[in-house]
């Protein structure tokens, strides 16, 4: 079984999609006054003094929180109709196509938000979708993740999770994985066959599914 995983912001995209995103739906006033209600935290993340988890939980409690899911699932409407098709990486788009024709099992594992990264997984043609999910309770935002950041390790523990619930455990998997930052590190280290910024990387024979 040939299975490709996508990361989404960077690779399938030119650049990263939460911040274009979050000031779309929220407006300039409003996604400011985030930026400076999420600020300690995004600095200390910069600067290396908090995780890339807690940066983004705040980032997204105080833009998300309290706002209805029917709203934001409007916002996640314009943006992936309106915003995305310039955003494309037309060459990993091309990858993508071709690993659909031949019949591979393929997979967008993203730290980016199920709001609007499900949308993007059928739009594209997915067989899954594995990403940060957000909570709703009656309808309503809360700010709060329903799942861990997807994000570094996280990646490889969810597709492992994923795959153990789809894949017959006898049949060998080839991992074709493609990324472009540090967090897509350990996924690309589990990869038969990695890409790292468009480029053929090194793999850890290793590691294994």
């Amino acid at each position: 079984m040939d299975v490709a995983a996508f990361d989404f912001d960077g690779t399938l995209t030119r650049r990263d999609t939460l911040l274009p995103y979050l000031r779309r739906g929220l407006g300039w006033p409003r996604f400011l006054l985030a930026l400076l209600r999420s600020s300690p935290w995004l600095a200390a993340y910069a600067c290396g003094l908090t995780s890339n988890h807690q940066a983004k939980a705040r980032l997204l409690q105080v833009s998300l929180g309290g706002r209805s899911a029917l709203a934001v699932d409007q916002w996640s409407a314009d943006f992936v109709a309106r915003y995305l098709p310039d955003q494309w990486q037309e060459e990993m788009l091309a990858r993508l196509r071709q690993h659909q024709q031949r019949g591979h099992c393929c997979v967008m594992v993203s730290a980016s938000p199920g709001i609007y990264l499900r949308r993007v997984g059928d739009v594209l043609g997915m067989d899954a979708v594995i990403c940060t999910e957000l909570e709703v309770h009656a309808g309503v935002h809360t700010g709060r993740m329903a799942t861990p950041n997807c994000h570094g390790e996280e990646k490889v523990l969810r597709l492992q999770a994923w795959l153990a619930g789809r894949a017959d455990p006898r049949a060998p998997i080839t991992l074709h994985a493609y990324g472009d930052s540090r967090g897509d590190l350990p996924l690309l280290n589990l990869a038969d066959y990695a890409w790292y910024k468009g480029r053929p990387r090194a793999c850890k024979t290793s590691a294994r599914l």
